[in-house]
């Protein structure tokens, strides 16, 4: 096939797509950049105000408001239409970002972090569902593997930017700097998006029980983290009925906020959302410790360990946009199971580094993980995004972000569960530290192992019948 038929990167820059490809970019980095800026910008926060003991909340709050917004974003968008949706989520998020950008008190940014998750899960959540209605599927990998870009600009330029304006400015112009990116964000949104898509119905009940329900499970999921390891292992547990509970009583109601088949392992969208959990569980740990690890062990400074953790977003880009042009359809099943299987030895050359005291194999181990994410991700959201019918596409699309988030939080509990079972809140030695961090990586490469697994289901079920031609076609 000629590029024509195929797409290629010019194409998403034309004037019939760009003004929409700079709109999904400005959502992306609204997370991306947010999410640094907050990260430095708080401790500073904490010491001009007190309340060191709330600074974990700032991240968990927005975490858990984040995850329900995304979970009830396809219904907001069904009733509202996205565009409307877009704007009063962004407008959410504004004041959020206001809110803890004038605070007095940590319970005050307690507040606008909140508010800036809700408007966050909405907004990424819808702008993954306008991917398959407002691109036709040649593009769509194009356009995951510019997202992987932004990402690695954010993990680069964030923190020093976050760094730069915390100490020549304030923590609070940190925060500030998303006010224009918001603005920009919607006044594009009110000149391209559409009002109503076809399948937008206008009257849905709203989902109180079940975004309460979801909201409460990531709470107990976040307290996991935070707790011993035998009490942590219950709230993990209760988090999980809680969870399934929902997946059951959504598939019994009239206005569902998943598809039917959501994490049920007959179909390729329940398995792929499996795998999608599975793989941002499997990251998750090596994202919360290794910073800290490097710097316990070795003695690095926050820029050089932040350095080697930001490697693995350089490689999720790089790889994203090498993969973005693939155009046989066996090798992008070849390139889904091939993704979880990279991140597991990933995690295990990581571990090995950490082990034998050799930065150069922690960082390979870094760039296998990244290209590992960045081979199987845009394929993965291609794949359940063709195999939902035009009625399922929005719930489809919109569950994507919102379960990666979901994956992160269980990740990152489980590694707290694993490290302080292993000792390592007690631990003061650099060997203490080093065996502390084995059950983390392990849990890691096993959850890559379990992932893998769904991706081969997965690939296995996919059949031409499966694809949505009007999605495919454009």
């Amino acid at each position: 096939m000629t590029d024509s038929v195929e797409g290629n990167w010019a194409e998403i820059f034309t004037p019939r797509y760009a003004t929409v490809t700079l709109i999904l970019c400005l959502g992306v980095a609204l997370l991306a950049f947010n999410a640094f800026l907050a990260s430095i910008s708080l401790p500073t926060a904490v010491q001009e105000m007190g309340g060191v003991a709330l600074i974990s909340w700032a991240l968990t709050l927005f975490l858990v408001f984040a995850i329900v917004g995304g979970s009830g974003a396809a219904l907001l968008k069904q009733r509202l239409g996205a565009r409307t949706a877009l704007l009063i989520s962004a407008g959410i998020f504004l004041a959020g970002t206001v809110v803890a950008a004038s605070a007095t008190s940590m319970e005050q940014v307690l507040v606008g972090r909140a508010l800036q998750g809700l408007g966050e899960g909405v907004v990424s959540a819808i702008c993954f569902a306008l991917i398959p209605e407002l691109f036709p599927s040649r593009l769509v990998p194009k356009v995951f593997g510019l997202q992987a870009m932004i990402w690695a600009i954010a993990a680069f330029g964030g923190p020093a930017a976050a760094g730069l304006l915390t100490e020549l400015v304030s923590w609070r112009a940190a925060f500030l700097v998303n006010v224009p990116l918001v603005l920009i964000f919607a006044a594009m949104v009110v000149v391209k998006v559409p009002a109503h898509s076809p399948e937008d119905r206008k009257v849905v009940s709203f989902p109180g029980l079940r975004l309460l329900t979801i909201g409460a499970a990531i709470m107990l999921v976040a307290l996991a983290g935070l707790a011993q390891p035998l009490p942590a292992i219950g709230l993990l547990a209760g988090a999980g009925l809680l969870l399934v509970g929902v997946v059951w009583l959504d598939g019994r109601s009239r206005d569902r906020l998943m598809p039917p088949d959501a994490f049920r392992p007959v179909s390729v969208v329940g398995t792929g959302l499996w795998m999608v959990l599975l793989i941002n569980i499997a990251g998750a740990g090596s994202a919360v410790y290794l910073v800290l690890v490097v710097q316990e062990m070795w003695g690095y400074g926050p820029t050089a360990a932040g350095a080697i953790a930001a490697v693995l977003a350089v490689a999720w880009s790089a790889s994203a946009v090498m993969v973005a042009n693939v155009r046989s359809k066996e090798t992008r099943k070849t390139l889904i199971r091939l993704g979880p299987a990279m991140i597991a030895v990933g995690l295990v050359l990581v571990l090995a580094g950490l082990q034998m005291d050799q930065v150069a194999i922690v960082v390979a181990g870094q760039l296998v993980i990244g290209s590992g994410f960045g081979t199987c991700n845009g394929y993965l959201n291609l794949t359940m995004m063709e195999a939902a019918s035009d009625a399922e596409r929005d719930r489809t699309s919109a569950l994507m972000p919102t379960t990666q988030s979901a994956g992160n939080a269980i990740g990152a509990a489980l590694a707290g569960v694993a490290a302080n079972s292993a000792g390592m809140a007690a631990a003061i030695s650099a060997v203490e530290v080093k065996l502390a961090v084995v059950p983390v990586y392990a849990l890691g490469a096993a959850m890559a192992a379990l992932a893998f697994v769904a991706a081969w289901r997965m690939v296995g079920m996919i059949r031409p019948q499966d694809v949505n031609s009007s999605f495919a076609a454009g």
